[in-house]
């Protein structure tokens, strides 16, 4: 592992996820070098359906990173490359097949068409975000499989509210049902999985916990859809700069997510 490689690995996290970038800055420093790459993986998979207007494209764009995983799968010498380099140190194999599922997801968006029903929304959710944190977490240490796949849902789940505004500005259909008392219990359903997750934080070793800090603020999002849905499609959820601050902060301090 390079640190040019680590270099731009932070950089592209930086420009395309800056929260998650802050996350990664609040972890101790062994962390960041673990975190860094499958952070940056998962902003390349995110963004390949989305740079191209040609399906097909996208979908060979999608399969590059399935393939590079396949690599790191099966253990042949991975290509050259200053995410996949990197990715090859610190992911093992069967957090190999769980980033697999995360591209497999994100097929979804390279086409218009909605959600099948809220058990495909819900599903989606799950194996991007929770997929995302249960191998960031598994890589740093021992951590329980459901503790991460439920704050993984819950924290996909309040950035993809925050995301409706400009979803629905690219002709997408982000939700299955956009009235406000489904909206709200959504995001009751995604504090509940949350706040399950927090109940069972001994599962979690401090070195995986350092993954849970990109969660710092998903209880304040996810409360607030919860009690003024309406917030969703005004774009306004969120907490202020000075916030994210201090509690970002807090839980780099504490450890505690």
């Amino acid at each position: 592992m390079t640190q040019d490689d680590l270099n731009a690995c932070a950089e592209l996290l930086q420009r395309a996820d800056p929260d998650r970038f802050a996350a990664v800055l609040a972890a101790k420093p062994a962390a960041r070098d673990v975190l860094l790459p499958i952070y940056a993986f998962n902003v390349e998979v995110a963004r390949a359906p989305w740079v191209t207007q040609e399906t097909m494209i996208a979908e060979m764009r999608l399969q590059w990173w399935r393939d590079a995983l396949d690599e790191i799968r099966e253990g042949k010498p991975v290509r050259r490359h200053e995410v996949v380099s990197p990715l090859a140190e610190v992911l093992s194999v069967e957090d190999a097949e769980v980033l697999d599922r995360l591209i497999e997801a994100r097929r979804w968006d390279i086409y218009k068409d909605p959600f099948e029903n809220l058990a495909h929304q819900m599903r989606y959710l799950q194996d991007t975000g929770g997929a995302l944190l249960l191998a960031a977490a598994r890589s740093l240490g021992p951590c329980e499989e459901n503790v991460a796949l439920d704050a993984g849902y819950a924290l996909a789940l309040a950035n993809w509210l925050q995301a409706i505004p400009a979803l629905e500005a690219q002709k997408r259909v982000p939700l299955v049902d956009g009235r406000p008392q489904a909206v709200s219990a959504l995001a009751k359903e995604g504090l509940v999985r949350f706040r399950k997750a927090r109940a069972n934080r001994g599962a979690v070793s401090t070195q995986a916990a350092q993954a849970f800090l990109s969660c710092w603020q998903v209880e304040t999002v996810l409360s607030q859809a919860a009690a003024e849905p309406e917030r969703v499609a005004q774009g306004a959820l969120g907490m202020s700069e000075f916030g994210k601050r201090v509690g970002l902060l807090w839980r780099g301090m504490s450890g505690r997510w």
